[in-house]
């Protein structure tokens, strides 16, 4: 682990959201009014939009090129929300040139499984009729990264591509990263946690639209890029997932960012942040500027 990620992770003092009588709502505004305090770059527009139903945030660079990227954030499916991902969603439509639509999905335990998918379904549909113009592609980073490929794996042929940062993948964490990564700041009972927040028993454990590795359509995802993080418990599933899919004949990518935790992606005081995120910005550009046909 590098020194300024072992310093950040010392750092963390986050608290126990399995403790009895968590406040989770007071938790969850009190992170979002932290991030709106941070420093954010500048965009040309940012406007909030109501996609069908679901909240839903639009960023648009300076001179934007034509396509747009569906963004969905991280935070364990129960965490965190368009406000929290506002400062690095920024820079990643600075860098990508293009529009982002951050979504604004509906989380647990209020809502679990499948609402989040769905949202994201509904968001397609959105985008189908009456959205901002295509090419599409999907993003996300962690349980984002989740509901990004369970977009393109329910909605065949609409994206162009999918970029994935330490996707969340695997509810019964069975990679060996999980017995590695016990100084990273996220374990496996943590995990547990946000797992047993989104199913709605153990049976949904067994549903490829929640634990994305077990599906039988890998094959019809477009081109995929996935980032893991060399210290992540996550690294291995995520990994798995990019070998899945090349396995499938998808043209893939996968990238491991040694001396990384979980969550390095979202905070631009780290200094391997920016690098990956013009990565995936880079990569998303290359797919998006083809002449492929225009999705269905």
């Amino acid at each position: 682990m590098y020194p300024e990620v072992r310093a950040a992770v010392a750092a963390d003092t986050g608290p126990d959201l399995r403790a009895p009588g968590f406040d989770l709502a007071a938790h969850r505004e009190e992170v979002r009014r932290a991030n709106l305090a941070e420093p954010r770059e500048e965009v040309a527009a940012v406007e909030d939009l109501d996609a069908d139903g679901v909240p839903c945030r639009l960023y648009t660079p300076a001179d934007p090129v034509e396509g747009l990227v569906v963004h969905a954030h991280g935070g364990g499916f129960v965490l965190n929300d368009v406000d929290v991902h506002d400062a690095v969603v920024r820079r990643f439509t600075n860098r990508l040139r293009r529009r982002v639509l951050s979504v604004d999905y509906r989380r647990p335990p209020e809502d679990p499984f499948p609402a989040a998918p769905d949202d994201l379904d509904t968001v397609v549909g959105w985008l189908r009729r009456e959205g901002p113009e295509g090419p599409y592609a999907a993003h996300g980073d962690s349980a984002g990264a989740n509901l990004a490929l369970v977009a393109a794996l329910r909605n065949p042929g609409f994206f162009r591509a999918v970029a994935l940062v330490y996707p969340f993948l695997d509810p019964r964490a069975g990679f060996a990263s999980w017995s590695e990564g016990a100084d990273s700041g996220f374990d496996r009972s943590e995990a547990d946690w946000y797992w047993q927040q989104y199913a709605r028993s153990e049976a949904d454990y067994a549903d490829p639209d929640l634990a994305p590795l077990l599906s039988d359509r890998l094959h019809t995802l477009p081109p995929t890029f996935v980032a893991t993080a060399e210290h992540d418990p996550l690294r291995d599933e995520g990994e798995e997932l990019a070998r899945l899919v090349a396995e499938a004949g998808v043209e893939t990518v996968g990238i491991r960012c040694l001396g990384q935790v979980h969550g390095f992606w979202r905070h631009a005081g780290l200094t391997a942040s920016e690098p990956l995120v013009r990565q995936v910005a880079g990569w998303l550009d290359q797919h998006l500027e083809l002449g492929a046909s225009e999705p269905t």
